[in-house]
């Protein structure tokens, strides 16, 4: 009797799934290549993030034993950096705001850190410049604390640019299409200078919320945490970003329902991706590769996007998904309608 591969890991932050893609259709005439990174132990891309942040901090002798950290996150950041910090033996304080999930939220406590929630949102309609204030006041109020700084650290940016745009370039041959959601900015900057150097043809579109401020649009209440700013971060690099799309939350969630429907449930900011390329089906080719990045999975937003009442309190409708024509297809999706143009 053969014996099935194992994978055996003594930490979390071993516990990576990196190259997995779902292949979804009914998107473009294209193939949708999803690269979903919600198979480790924080459930989200994030886990790449914040291990390279520790790791540079730590290479730069910025840690040592009982250290203490605090960020600013709205869930999946605070997550990750709770789990590396509990394996590590570093304090963790995590300042979040009311957008963040009840998951992750409880998330971040199981695994022993201390939790901030915000009230008060910013001039922009957001968290952001609140949780950023708060930081400062904890950072001066002791001088121990590190703080990674996702938003303005170039360890942000080289987690993607070593890791994630690699493994995808080592995976298919040609990238004509890659569809990234901007938060931080840190994956879609690590994967422009990656592709920049290795595959400069990709069209690398970036995703953002109809709502945030990063690009310069204007500013409005959102209610998703993943992407989208209320604040540009200091690693974005607007010269760098070619094509931006901004989607409006009701095709977020209308996006993650259709999906969920077909036994596949996302976060949100796939939900966001996901509409984003439908967006763009008209300029994609049958024969054009495309990748997409899933940051993580729907569990987390079970209460939310995924909870018919939370839905009902702050929308009106959801836009219908109907059958997506072009001149080489009949039968794939579209958004029908309140999609929010750049």
């Amino acid at each position: 009797m053969s014996r099935l591969n194992s994978i055996r890991v003594s930490k979390p932050e071993q516990l990576l799934i990196n190259n997995l893609y779902l292949e979804l259709s009914g998107i473009a005439p294209a193939q949708v290549h999803l690269k979903y990174e919600g198979f480790n132990a924080a459930g989200s891309i994030k886990m790449k993030s914040a291990l390279t942040l520790i790791d540079e901090l730590e290479q730069q002798g910025k840690l040592k034993p009982g250290s203490e950290i605090i960020e600013s996150s709205s869930g999946n950041l605070g997550v990750a950096l709770a789990i590396i910090c509990a394996s590590r033996g570093y304090k963790f304080t995590c300042v979040t705001d009311l957008a963040c999930t009840e998951q992750a939220r409880a998330a971040i406590l199981a695994a022993g850190a201390n939790l901030i929630v915000v009230k008060d949102r910013d001039a922009n309609g957001g968290f952001l410049a609140t949780r950023l204030a708060t930081i400062k006041d904890k950072c001066q109020q002791n001088p121990n604390l590190v703080w990674t700084n996702q938003y303005a650290s170039s360890s942000n940016v080289n987690a993607h640019y070593k890791y994630t745009a690699p493994e995808i370039l080592s995976t298919f041959e040609k990238v004509d299409w890659l569809f990234v959601g901007a938060g931080t900015t840190g994956t879609l900057m690590g994967c422009i200078k990656y592709f920049a150097e290795h595959s400069p043809s990709t069209r690398i579109v970036a995703i953002d919320a109809k709502g945030s401020i990063t690009f310069g649009h204007p500013k409005g209440i959102r209610h998703i945490p993943g992407i989208g700013t209320s604040r540009v971060p200091p690693i974005c690099d607007h010269d760098a970003v070619k094509h931006v799309h901004l989607v409006a939350e009701q095709n977020t969630i209308a996006e993650c329902h259709y999906w969920a429907k077909q036994g596949f449930m996302f976060g949100g900011s796939t939900g966001s991706v996901l509409t984003g390329i439908r967006h763009y089906a008209d300029k994609i080719k049958a024969t054009d590769t495309v990748v997409a990045i899933s940051p993580d999975g729907g569990e987390k937003y079970l209460k939310s996007i995924y909870n018919p009442q939370w839905v009902a309190e702050r929308f009106s409708s959801l836009p219908e998904i109907v059958p997506y024509k072009s001149k080489n297809t009949s039968d794939d999706v579209k958004i029908k309608e309140l999609d929010y143009e750049v």
